[in-house]
């Protein structure tokens, strides 16, 4: 167990563990009681009662939420040609083609948050699956990361788009802003995630499909969001 802090304590002694916050009550308990010196990401966790090792049953995608993440995205664009020039002009952090692919093998170079790439490079990209899909890094054309629209892509990376996915144990894990955003930001974020996360829900999932929804600090104690109104 890692030793808690005098705030982590303080914080998780005013929330009540048996209890399911409504999210405008869990967001203000988080906004009201900073727990760290910097300004903390507040992450959204929700268990789904799907199997995802079923191809029927993964939920993912991606989506702008209203007021942005908070987070400064650095942004690796593999194009080639007018595409390369495109994806600069668009703001990339970084572009390239073979050249990228070996520094990332040969250097083990990861400076970047999120790949783009042109349908035409997913032959270079698709080598460094090994690599990139552990980390969550490989681009796919579900959450609009493989695209001739490199433009439209950087756009809305930087305007705060998020993707979420299952993770192994069926769980979607994702940023929804910072603990600066307050609670009215915080909540419309959530509102906004929570019904893509909804309305993403596999024909072939059965029975209750938000099994459990919470929220949380990078380093706080999580909190239990009543989920029966978000719909099931």
């Amino acid at each position: 167990m890692p030793k808690r802090g005098k705030n982590y304590k303080n914080i998780a002694a005013k929330i009540d563990k048996q209890k399911f916050y409504e999210p405008e009550e869990a967001f203000k308990i988080i906004a009201e009681n900073p727990n760290a010196k910097f300004d903390e990401s507040v992450e959204l966790h929700v268990k789904l009662g799907v199997d995802g090792r079923h191809a029927d049953q993964q939920v993912r995608g991606a989506m702008v939420l209203p007021h942005g993440t908070g987070k400064s995205v650095k942004v690796l664009v593999f194009a080639k040609g007018p595409k390369a020039t495109e994806a600069e002009e668009a703001g990339a952090d970084y572009v390239g083609a073979e050249e990228m692919a070996q520094k990332i093998q040969s250097e083990n170079w990861f400076d970047f948050d999120v790949v783009v790439a042109t349908p035409d490079m997913m032959g270079v990209v698709g080598r460094l699956g090994r690599v990139l899909g552990p980390k969550g890094l490989m681009p796919n054309p579900k959450s609009g990361t493989v695209t001739m629209d490199v433009a439209k892509a950087l756009a809305d990376i930087k305007a705060g788009k998020v993707e979420y996915r299952l993770d192994k144990t069926n769980i979607i894990h994702a940023a929804i802003g910072k603990v600066s955003f307050g609670e009215q930001k915080l909540e419309e974020n959530f509102n906004a995630l929570m019904d893509a996360i909804v309305k993403a829900k596999p024909a072939a999932a059965k029975g209750q499909y938000l099994k459990s929804v919470s929220v949380s600090t990078t380093m706080g104690p999580g909190i239990k969001v009543n989920a029966a109104r978000l719909g099931n």
